[in-house]
């Protein structure tokens, strides 16, 4: 199989960046509290941000005290921010806005994570910090790693002829990993790592939605939503798709609305995370259903129990 001429010299970018942390002549910095990462090998789609929420979830069962630590992609503020969840996308990102709605917790947004984790020890204390999308990020040292694979993964390039940030080799580094969307654990470098299984779908049961929706999203993979509809018997009378994060203007809105009268529709289907994107232009594509992401993680107990103990052997030992 060729190579992208790209993709070969993006990939021996990348092989001598992480070469360099793993010979520690680059060095990560450590935060006071542990460090969960979340992350995947791909541009988008895998599931981060929900995993994140599950995640949180079962630590907030716990009572566990967390935050979460967050790039906050698309916003076009600087600096470590705690996030202001009646904030707006453009001033924290619109992933990092669902999180601290949905789960109650301090966000923390910032290029550097490390300064965004210093922000929030110095606020909360240190804890336990959740790093959402860090597998990547190798300056900020971690306790535990987390990393999630799609079926598409096992077969796809690296940027930019494909989607994929890493080679399929970056698992190593890895301490379990999460099987998404029907991924097989035979078709990944795994070997002797912690595998977990996890489903993932819509929860449409409490959310009232119209009988001939206009769906719209702007999300990695789209058509895996619209798929997902109709698997929960939602037949689309028309569909709209935008870009990873779009965030929807004037101009959109009144497309949407046109589209909604050509299509005879009587309203409009779409994601959370568009919801918050769509921020004081909520209330004008009424009816709206916002369908939320269902994630289950096999044994999700036993999980969390293993992720723990990890992180007290290893921080025992440092």
């Amino acid at each position: 199989m060729s190579i992208h001429p790209l993709s070969a010299i993006y990939g021996g970018v990348i092989g001598v960046r992480n070469a360099l942390y793993d010979r520690r002549l680059l060095t990560a910095r450590r935060l006071h509290g542990p460090v969960i990462s979340v992350g995947n090998l791909s541009t988008g789609g895998s599931g981060k941000t929900p995993f994140v929420i599950l995640l949180g979830e079962l630590l907030k069962q716990r009572g566990i005290d967390f935050d979460v630590l967050s790039r906050g992609y698309g916003r076009k503020s600087h600096g470590a921010m705690l996030v202001d969840l009646r904030g707006l996308p453009r001033d924290f990102g619109d992933e990092p806005l669902l999180i601290t709605r949905r789960l109650q917790v301090p966000v923390v947004v910032g290029e550097e994570r490390y300064d965004a984790g210093r922000l929030a020890e110095a606020r909360f204390g240190p804890r336990l910090h959740l790093l959402d999308d860090g597998f990547q990020h190798r300056a900020l040292a971690r306790d535990f790693d987390i990393v999630l694979v799609t079926p598409e993964d096992a077969r796809d390039h690296l940027l930019p002829a494909g989607r994929l940030r890493e080679c399929l080799t970056a698992l190593r580094r890895a301490d379990a990993v999460v099987l998404t969307n029907g991924a097989a654990a035979g078709d990944f470098p795994v070997g002797n790592k912690t595998v977990w299984k996890l489903r993932r779908g819509i929860s449409v049961e409490r959310v009232s939605i119209p009988e001939r929706p206009v769906v719209f999203c702007g999300v990695a993979r789209p058509q895996n939503f619209v798929l997902q509809l109709r698997t929960a018997g939602i037949e689309p009378a028309a569909e709209a798709f935008f870009r990873d994060h779009h965030a929807y203007t004037e101009k959109d809105i009144r497309d949407l609305l046109q589209l909604l009268a050509r299509s005879e529709a009587n309203g409009f289907v779409t994601t959370e995370k568009d919801a918050v994107n769509l921020g004081g232009y909520f209330e004008a594509l009424s009816p709206l259903a916002v369908i939320p992401v269902k994630m289950e993680l096999g044994d999700a107990s036993n999980a969390l129990d293993v992720l723990l103990r990890v992180i007290e052997e290893r921080r025992r030992q440092s």
